[in-house]
This record gives structure tokens, C-alpha cells and sequence, in this order.
């Protein structure tokens, strides 16, 4: 029965396969929850920022900052911040997202604009030295929850770079989370900043403030503080998506391995079955030629 002990040496290693892809579901099941609490609760500071930035805006028209400023005839580089996962394990994530900055880059090269990034995740930062791209910069070892100013340092490389203008446009790369099932991956345009994304919520209406020291330099710092609010934003969002895909896959790999399980058991028994039954075979063939 040495086919049989092979079967069963295969069961039994798919079974410890099994045992841990749902210890890895449950994990990530529980770190999803806590990522997408902490996803939830950065929106509000975003929000609110970014509403006093664009109230402070319409007050002070005669002044434009850096990053609302277009650089588009000045460089001819743009800069990326590719936010990815540290671990794999997480299905088509990072491979959707990487897909989708490849076809940016791909753009861009074609209208004669270099890059450069910076690399938030060890998937991103192997995948950016692969193809060739100038990394600048780069957070890895993140862990489970995001540090700002694990997050200031790399960024400012490209924002400063943005100021001088030596970039032409910023793109935050990262999987938005759209629900436990779901996540998109985005390119969007970080610098320079967007009129719409400077709307304010009061209908129409600004308010104008008390500045302390000037308005100048309120702009500066707030708008500093509204970009980083955003990477924040995105690293968190990447987090949520990141485990939510880990727990669907890990659930697929153990629904895979119970498949396999149920398979090989049929083999096994089928193959145990035709020993049993050549060995009746030759018993009775023996016993047929003694008495005969």
C-alpha cells in the first residue's frame, strides 16, 4: 500500500495547509475591523481641514501656494507615492494597483514625462526597482497601524520637489476600500491640487479669520497639513483593503483545501478498495488451485 501512504502523507499536509489559512482568516478578520475604524475616523479631519483651507482660499485670492500652482510647462517629470502592502498573501491587490500605475507610467512616458516615487510598502518598492523607476524615497515596515511621521519624511521628498518645480504633477497611488468584498484601486492627481477638491461646504458662502502671525503663513502650514492628511488617508484606506482581501483569500484557500481534502480521501479509498479486492482475488485463486 505504498500508493496509499503517499495519499495519506498528501492529506495530511493539505490538512495542515488548511489549519493555517484559517488561522490566517480569522487574524485578518479581526484586524479588518480595527483598520477600517481607524479608515473611518481619519475622514472627519480631513474634511475639516480641508474646509478651512478653501474658506481661507476664497478670503486670500491675491495668494497662490506652491501646490495649487500648475508646473506643467516648467518639468517634465512627475513624481508618484505608490502606497502597497508590506506582506502578500492578499490576493489581486497589489497586482490590480501595480497594473494601474503601469499604465500611468506608460501615459506619461508617451507624452515625454519621466517619474519618479516615492515607496509606501515593500510590494511597491520591489516592483518600482524592478521596472526601472527612480525611487527617492520609501516607508516599509509599517505594520498594522499607519504613523504619521513615519509618512512625513518620504512624501516631503516629492512635495518639496513640487514646490521647486521640479515635478509637473504628484499621483497618490493606493487601494481605496469600498467595502469587505470590494476594492478599487486609484491614481488620482495629488499635486497640484485640484479646484474641486478645495470646495468649501457652506453653499457658496467663505469665512474669513483672525490670522496669527498672516495669512501666508496659515495657507502654507494648513495646506502641508491637508496633503499629509490625504497620504494619511490613502495608507489607511490601503490597510483596510488589505486585510479585507487577505480574509477572502485566506477563506478561498481554506474552501480550496477542503476540496483537495474530500479528493484525495476519494482516492485514497478507491485505491484501498482495489488492494482489498486483489487481495481477495489471489485467496481465492490459491484456494481454488490447493482444491483443485
Amino acid at each position: 500500500m505504498a500508493a496509499g501512504k503517499e495519499i495519506r502523507g498528501k492529506i495530511k499536509s493539505v490538512e495542515n495547509t488548511k489549519k493555517i489559512t484559517k488561522a490566517m482568516e480569522m487574524v485578518a478578520a479581526s484586524k479588518m475591523r480595527k483598520a477600517q475604524d481607524r479608515m473611518r475616523a481619519a475622514r472627519p479631519y480631513a474634511d475639516k481641514i480641508r474646509n478651512i483651507t478653501a474658506n481661507l482660499a476664497k478670503a486670500n485670492p491675491e495668494y497662490t501656494h506652491p501646490f495649487i500652482a500648475t508646473n506643467a510647462e516648467a518639468a517634465s517629470k512627475a513624481g508618484f507615492v505608490v502606497v502597497t502592502t508590506d506582506k502578500g498573501l492578499c490576493g489581486g491587490l497589489n497586482t490590480n494597483l501595480l497594473r494601474a500605475v503601469t499604465t500611468k507610467l506608460r501615459e506619461l512616458d508617451g507624452q515625454g514625462v519621466g517619474a519618479e516615487a516615492v515607496a509606501i510598502g515593500n510590494k511597491g518598492l520591489g516592483f518600482l526597482n524592478r521596472i526601472g523607476v527612480q525611487v527617492v524615497a520609501q516607508a516599509v515596515g509599517l505594520g498594522d497601524t499607519p504613523h504619521l511621521d513615519r509618512l512625513i519624511g518620504p512624501v516631503k521628498a516629492l512635495l518639496d520637489a513640487y514646490a521647486e518645480g521640479k515635478l509637473n504633477a504628484v499621483y497618490l497611488c493606493y487601494t481605496k476600500f469600498i467595502n469587505t468584498m470590494k476594492q478599487e484601486s486609484v491614481v488620482e492627481q495629488l499635486l497640484p491640487l485640484a479646484a474641486d477638491k478645495l470646495q468649501a461646504d457652506q453653499g457658496g458662502h467663505s469665512w474669513d479669520y483672525i490670522y496669527e502671525p498672516d495669512a501666508k503663513s496659515v495657507i502654507d502650514d494648513l495646506l502641508l497639513r491637508y496633503i499629509e492628511a490625504l497620504v494619511y488617508q490613502a495608507v489607511a484606506e490601503n490597510m483596510a483593503s488589505e486585510q479585507s482581501a487577505r480574509m477572502v483569500a485566506m477563506k478561498a484557500a481554506t474552501d480550496n483545501a477542503g476540496t483537495v481534502i474530500n479528493d484525495l480521501k476519494l482516492v485514497y479509498n478507491k485505491t484501498r478498495q482495489a488492494g482489498i479486492t486483489k487481495e481477495l482475488s489471489e485467496i481465492v485463486s490459491g484456494a481454488a488451485a490447493i482444491s483443485g
